[in-house]
């Protein structure tokens, strides 16, 4: 079965500046299509959970959760990357 779900999701918080200004660099970088946004509070909890997330912004890869705002920052290079070795 093929999903049509983005294969990264970013588990933030609506009124938390680090969740704001990340989701901010994801839709600069053009990246939304490939990031699910899901809000911790709400449609997000139990898979942040499931995780093991503990501190927000996190983005979760499909193998791994990274972290506040600079590993999502290094995340986002290698997405970045890896999407200009497709080109």
């Amino acid at each position: 079965m093929v999903s049509d779900a983005p294969p990264y999701v970013l588990y933030h918080r609506l009124a938390d500046p680090s969740s704001a200004a990340v989701r901010a660099k994801i839709v600069e970088a053009g990246l939304k299509p490939l990031i699910d946004f899901q809000n911790v509070e709400s449609d997000g909890a139990g898979a942040f959970a499931a995780h093991g997330g503990r501190a927000v912004p996190a983005l979760w890869d499909g193998k791994r959760l990274h972290e506040g705002s600079h590993a999502i920052g290094l995340a986002l290079g290698a997405i970045i990357a890896a999407g200009e070795q497709k080109k």
